[in-house]
């Protein structure tokens, strides 16, 4: 933000018996882009966990279930992958009980999804918020995918059950589980920062993401291991972020080798898509008291 004062006052201006003009103070957004804020960011780092607590608190306010939705979210759409693509259309799943394969799969998915669903409706959903105080507005759709965290560790539960069930224990590898969380938070960052500042401007986002989710799911090796893609075209998939990703979670989880050089192009396009949400959402940042 940029202050401009008119500090002096005109000597002629100032009479005995009148008071002299006030200084015009002009708070407008700054002309170029001032990077991420960080120091910002960390000064209104309160707030930032106020709102995660209080998406999770709204989130499951007034119904039966409460928190019981973050478990069957995932652990419903696993059924329902394993009885049709594991046991009618017997799609392989890498040596791997298909329950728990494809479950590995969904969790980090679940999380994604929800997260660039409920971050990309978060400015316009906190209008009278925006309008009224100044912080860094990329605290909104941060806490949405911080409260996501929540979710995800409440269904973690379940993968940790069926592991156990199945026979699977922990290795060394699991250590790669905290990295690739992270990894996943912050793709689900960028991608969310970029749609809520879309949001704001083009209402018809909100119409359209859930229908680009769904064709991103079957577009990630999910349901499917990326071996069951023919050689030729795997590049392709690899261009997916959470290709790697998620092919990260099922070394670290199942103790199989680790395929470095996707999870390591899944990290590069994930660094470059902040980089460039970043930069849109600071550009768009300055009309959205205005047009939200």
């Amino acid at each position: 933000m940029s202050v401009e004062s008119a500090a002096k006052v005109p000597e002629s201006a100032i009479s005995f018996g009148q008071e002299p003009p006030r200084p015009t103070i002009i708070i407008e957004a700054g002309r170029r882009w001032a990077g991420l804020d960080l120091l910002d960011l960390w000064l209104h780092r309160d707030l930032f966990f106020f709102l995660i607590w209080r998406d999770v608190k709204v989130r499951y306010k007034q119904t039966v279930l409460g928190a019981a939705w973050a478990i069957l979210q995932p652990l419903l759409t696993m059924v329902v992958f394993t009885l049709f693509f594991g046991k009618l259309a017997k799609v392989p799943s890498d040596g791997v009980p298909y329950p728990i394969f494809a479950y590995a799969g969904l969790l980090p998915w679940t999380f994604f999804s929800n997260s660039i669903t409920a971050s990309s409706n978060s400015l316009v959903g906190n209008a009278a918020l925006i309008t009224k105080v100044y912080f860094p507005r990329m605290v909104i759709p941060g806490a949405a995918v911080g409260a996501g965290l929540v979710d995800f560790g409440i269904a973690a539960l379940i993968l940790v059950a069926m592991m156990a069930y199945y026979g699977f224990g922990l290795s060394v590898a699991a250590l790669m589980l905290l990295p690739l969380v992270l990894l996943t938070a912050v793709l689900a960052l960028a991608v969310g920062l970029w749609m809520s500042g879309l949001n704001v401007k083009y209402r018809d986002v909100r119409y359209a993401l859930p229908f680009c989710v769904q064709l991103w799911m079957y577009a990630t090796p999910i349901i499917y291991p990326i071996s069951f893609v023919p050689e030729r075209w795997r590049w392709i998939l690899v261009l997916n972020p959470l290709t790697g990703i998620i092919g990260g979670y099922r070394a670290a989880l199942f103790d199989r080798p680790f395929a470095w050089w996707e999870l390591g192009v899944s990290t590069i396009l994930t660094l470059l898509s902040l980089i460039y949400a970043a930069y849109s959402f600071k550009q768009m940042e300055r009309d959205f008291a205005d047009v939200i």
